[in-house]
């Protein structure tokens, strides 16, 4: 997906029963992977006055919101099935691993349908997004 601000809208659902801690690490992960597999989501250095380098940050601003675990169920199957929207679903199990290669070796042994989700990113048309989201809270 190619991001552009002036169409598109981004954000990131957090489970509503998620610990804060555990919060974070499902905000930044997905925001991580996000920045790795959208194209043009993140804008280019900028510098001070003083020449002190200040790395690119999202074109776009990222609300943080909540939802029930079921909800988060409810964007993922709403986001497969509408090829405008990218969704970056962050998952209890990856929570659980402590290296990737335990993660590639739990989720491949699991249908989709039996893992938690815990966060989803999504990506897409403004008015899709806000369709899909525009009712929930903001973490606090």
């Amino acid at each position: 997906m190619k991001f552009d601000a002036s169409q598109h809208r981004c954000t990131i659902i957090i489970d509503k029963d998620l610990p804060a801690g555990l919060a974070m690490n499902a905000a930044s992960v997905i925001g991580i992977s996000f920045g790795r597999t959208v194209e043009n989501l993140v804008g280019p250095d900028m510098q001070s006055l003083d020449d002190v380098n200040y790395p690119g940050v999202i074109y776009a601003p990222l609300p943080v919101l909540l939802a029930s675990g079921e909800y988060l169920r409810e964007i993922q199957a709403s986001a497969e099935s509408d090829d405008d929207i990218y969704a970056m679903p962050f998952s209890a199990l990856a929570q659980s691993c402590r290296t990737y290669e335990e993660y590639g070796e739990k989720i491949s042994s699991v249908k989709s349908n039996n893992i938690e989700l815990v966060a989803i990113g999504i990506i897409g048309p403004k008015k899709k997004v806000t369709k899909m989201t525009g009712n929930l809270p903001l973490y606090k």
